[in-house]
Formats: structure tokens, sequence, C-alpha cells
């Protein structure tokens, strides 16, 4: 298993793993390769992928705002799962926000992802019942 940072080159792979992973959901703009490269480029030291027999397996996105640190699409390829993977690359991810300064993580998971929720309950990541998650499009086109 090698973690290393993400850069927009392995795109075409991490999106393959992203559009055939179960409850993950996708923007057509934020998500697109300029969409991602623009989020690698402000956040170059906080994206990962897990190589295994050079083929990615696995990636997590994360980055943060100076204050907040947030993940994003983390996803392991289905026959890759519940070997410490994801585990790994979330520690990397929060091990490099810690070294940006950043005291706090977010993410979000959707509410029928019950794979994805119990991963992340399982690390620790607690269920806010106090917040109400709000959403605005600024762009008709980012379906």
């Amino acid at each position: 298993m090698i973690i290393q940072k993400m850069e927009i080159d392995h795109y075409a792979e991490v999106k393959r793993i992203w559009t055939t992973t179960d409850g993950m959901g996708l923007r057509s703009i934020d998500d697109s390769k300029a969409g991602i490269e623009k989020f690698l480029l402000r956040n170059p030291n906080t994206n990962f992928i897990c190589k295994m027999d050079n083929s990615i397996v696995g990636v997590i996105l994360s980055g943060h705002d100076g204050r907040r640190g947030y993940i994003y699409h983390t996803a392991v390829k289905k026959e890759f799962r519940k070997q410490g993977i994801g585990k790994k690359l979330v520690e990397e991810a929060i091990l490099s926000l810690r070294n940006e300064g950043i005291n706090k993580v977010a993410l979000v998971v959707f509410k029928n992802n019950s794979g994805g929720n119990s991963f992340w309950k399982a690390l620790g990541f607690e269920e806010r019942s106090d917040l109400i998650y709000r959403n605005l499009s600024l762009h008709a086109e980012n379906i």
C-alpha cells in the first residue's frame, strides 16, 4: 500500500472510483477535471490517493479555509475495502490538516449512505443533530 499526494494526472482513475462508489454524489462542474484541479491547487498538501500494484484503489480530498478542515469524496474500490485503506487515507488527510494548523474537521455524508456513515462513525466522527445543512448552487449547470 502506497499513500501519496493526489495530482491532477490521477483524475481519470480517481473519477472511475467515485462514479462506481455507492453513496457518492458528484457535481458536473465542481467535480470536473477543471474543478478538481482548482481544488488541488488551493489545497496542494491535503489530498491523497492509495496505490496497490501501481493502480489507484482509494482517494480522499481534504482542504481548509484557514479555520476549519473539510473532507470530501473519500472512496476505496469495493474489492479493496476492509483492508485499512480508507482509515489510512483519513489519517494522512488529518495529519496534513494538523500540519497546516487546522484543529477541527467536518464532512457531509448522505443520510442513506449506510456504509459511509458506519465508516465515519467507526473513526470517531460524531453526527451532529444541532445543524441544518443548507446549500445554494451558484451555477445552474452544476448539477
